[in-house]
């Protein structure tokens, strides 16, 4: 009886180290995702303004995940590309 309650004791000990190890790693790609999604609302957004000029962004994970790590100077960086090298 005694062996099991150890074993369960260090068993917890294991997962809370293990939790604490990969809780950084998992914030950062939920933040990154949220801002992904963020950047796909934004490419939504400029391809609505764009239709009265005839501009289009592609919308798609590349794309949207270039605004979620950059942010608004991703977004700049993708209409410049578009429109130099259109």
């Amino acid at each position: 009886m005694d062996l099991n309650i150890i074993t369960y004791l260090a068993c917890i000990c294991f997962l809370f180290v293990f939790g604490r190890i990969f809780i950084f790693p998992i914030k950062k790609i939920i933040k990154l995702i949220f801002n992904s999604i963020l950047g796909g609302i934004l490419i939504w957004i400029i391809n609505l303004i764009g239709a009265n000029f005839n501009f289009h962004i592609g919308l798609n994970f590349f794309t949207s995940a270039v605004i979620g790590l950059l942010g608004l100077p991703g977004a700049i960086f993708l209409i410049a590309i578009k429109l130099f090298l259109g």
